[in-house]
């Protein structure tokens, strides 16, 4: 019977002996590497925290001490310590567990991520509620994954150090690589720093030093140099210590030795502390160690190879995007492209490769994204900023604050609108529409299809103000192309097809769907309108009226959240205009949207041409009686 298949609970991991722990690492990343590759996931940076976690599980009493992981993506063996093994082969999947931590599903879950940089603040948080509560348990946040580039994390460090309570933040380094002999000199050098006898030596000294006058500070100095010198840690160590905080390390993340030692002498520390912990992306699978970024978070793939399982049957949206702003910025020079650390994920490859000197990735630092694509706005420069639409809502008060308000030129590219699948509820693109399109000044518009798309992009670029696109996650719809892309009129919306019964106005992918069903309300003997939106804000109030008095009832569809988004703008249109009949709103309703395929979340919630068609059909029913019953 193998290791991992008798560990129900850290309890269980605790009775095995420590010289067994490397073979149940190596099956822990068997099991990782197995379920991603059939369900896609995060898989480099999950190889290459196993051991830690389980070093974490071995040595704390979870769940009473604490586990913060940020971000949660890096959690997968913490799941199958916890409880979950035999769920494992459901991770990401619709019903299944979750990519990320996630209260929940389990006790050991601390706290809730799909975003990084939330950790410290909130370990911090748990560090406070024990002060208060008068507890004594431990409380771990575990920062990795380029979230100390996040504003938020320094955040938390500031107030930490500020606030000198008992918290071990465990920096998970695996952007850089240690030799042997460094690694095994750091690991000896911490053991002896976190040592009992150098602490109460070193604190002893201080004090003695402080107590000589005129030359105690600078003979402090001076041996604190020394100290760090001696570690080999000059710039990370004063960083960390200016900021309050104990450092230590760095020490290898892959050798048990050097874990235990360290984590068992950090652990009688007092007072914050910081363990940096040297790992490597992507550790025992050869694929993920040559190309950590592509399986950063990958979809399904060939185990043997490392090959995507299924290749996709046309060009992605987010391709059609940036072919269209790389085409543009050959035209005009003032175009210049912003991201937060997701290059390959947003594709601005391609941008990256032609114009390197004009885009800008600013780490997971959206805020400092929208606000620096102000600064540039206002002295002449078009910036884009292209970001995920679950991302951007961590920038709301600068997109107000330090665009709207200026009304300056910054275009919003925003990828994975709408569902996205098995990312799940922290990654679905569903609030958009509604935080944006009460800001003054700001030009919303979704595309029907890529080559809407394309013109899109152009139009926000052409004009003189915040204006944002939003498109989907996934492949395009395979239409036909225009050359170039062309200016589209603002606020202009498109009739596709004209009725008298019912009036369908959709936005962004529901369009075609919403064409379907109104062919199948056809059948039915019933004349649907469709109306292709295109523009969030502004709305064409004047085809919408004219519209919306030739026919009964009118139904409006989107892949975003009912309250406050483009239903909710077309029904204020209608009032403003003093036109009332039936409607209804169709889109995500009041709460976090669960993970599953598109296709069946579309399903759930009556967005596909079906549900179009059934809600329609349910509409016409309500009215068709009232009319019976006067």
């Amino acid at each position: 019977m193998s290791l991992l298949h008798q560990i129900n609970s850290p309890s269980d991991l605790k009775q095995l002996p420590p010289e067994q722990l490397p073979m149940l690492c190596e099956e822990i990343r068997e099991e990782i590497i197995s379920a991603v590759a059939n369900a896609g996931g995060h898989l480099a940076s999950n190889l290459g925290v196993v051991e830690l976690t389980v070093a974490l599980h071995y040595l704390l009493d979870t769940p009473t001490d604490r586990i913060v992981w940020d971000t949660s993506n890096q959690a997968y063996t913490h799941k199958l310590l916890t409880g979950r093994r035999d769920r494992f082969h459901t991770l990401r999947q619709y019903g299944g567990l979750s990519g990320f931590c996630k209260r929940e599903e389990s006790e050991y879950d601390t706290f809730n991520a799909g975003h990084a940089g939330t950790g410290v603040s909130a370990a911090l948080g748990m560090v406070a509620a024990r002060e208060h509560l008068g507890q004594s348990n431990k409380v771990v946040c575990v920062v990795g994954d380029g979230a100390m580039t996040a504003g938020m994390t320094l955040e938390g460090l500031h107030h930490a150090g500020g606030l000198g309570k008992d918290f071990l933040v465990i920096l998970n380094d695996n952007q850089m690589s240690i030799s042997k002999n460094v690694g095994a000199i750091s690991a000896y050098l911490n053991r002896t720093f976190t040592g009992e006898f150098y602490t109460k030596f070193k604190e002893e000294t201080k004090h003695l030093l402080q107590a000589i006058p005129q030359i105690g500070q600078p003979m402090q100095r001076i041996a604190h140099r020394a100290e760090e010198l001696a570690k080999g840690i000059i710039l990370p160590g004063l960083l960390f210590e200016e900021l309050g905080f104990r450092y230590v390390g760095p020490i290898d993340g892959h050798n048990f030795e050097h874990l235990f030692a360290t984590l068992e002498n950090v652990g009688r520390l007092k007072g914050p502390t910081l363990l940096h912990v040297i790992t490597k992306k992507g550790l025992g699978y050869e694929p993920a160690m040559k190309n950590p970024v592509w399986f950063h978070a990958c979809p399904s793939f060939v185990r043997e190879t490392g090959k995507p399982a299924v290749k996709a049957p046309r060009p992605s949206y987010t391709s059609f995007a940036m072919q269209a702003l790389t085409g543009l910025a050959r035209q005009d020079s003032r175009i210049v492209a912003i991201t937060a650390a997701m290059c390959e994920g947003t594709g601005l490859t391609a941008f990256e490769r032609e114009f390197p000197d004009r885009i800008y990735d600013v780490g997971i630092a959206e805020q400092h994204a929208v606000t620096f694509a102000g600064g540039l706005a206002a002295d002449g420069l078009r910036p884009v900023v292209v970001m995920y639409s679950t991302f951007l809502q961590r920038a709301y008060d600068q997109i107000v604050h330090d665009v709207a308000t200026q009304n300056l030129p910054v275009t919003f590219c925003l990828d994975r609108g709408g569902l996205v699948a098995e990312d799940g509820t922290t990654h679905h693109g569903a609030f958009d529409y509604a935080y944006l399109r009460h800001m003054p000044n700001m030009v919303i518009m979704a595309p029907k299809d890529e080559n809407e798309l394309q013109h899109m992009v152009k139009t926000c670029l052409q004009y003189d103000g915040p204006a944002a696109v939003r498109y989907p996650r996934g492949t395009s719809l395979g239409v036909k192309m225009d050359p170039e892309p062309v200016e589209l009129p603002i606020g202009k919306a498109e009739l596709l097809r004209d009725g008298t019964d019912v009036a369908i106005v959709a936005i962004g992918v529901t369009v075609w769907q919403a064409m379907e069903a109104a062919r199948m309300l056809e059948q039915e003997g019933i004349s649907a309108a469709v109306v292709n939106g295109r523009f969030v804000k502004p709305l064409d109030d004047a085809l919408l009226g004219d519209v919306a008095k030739r026919v009964r009832c009118l139904v409006t569809v989107e892949e975003g959240c009912r309250m406050g988004g483009f239903g909710a703008a077309v029904l204020e249109s209608l009032s403003d205009q003093g036109i009332l009949l039936p409607t209804k709103v169709l889109g995500l309703p009041d709460w976090y949207i669960e993970q599953g395929p598109q296709d069946l979340l579309r399903d759930k919630y009556g967005l596909t041409a079906e549900g179009i068609y059934q809600s329609t059909m349910a509409l016409m029913a309500k009215v068709s009686e009232r009319m019976i019953s006067r």
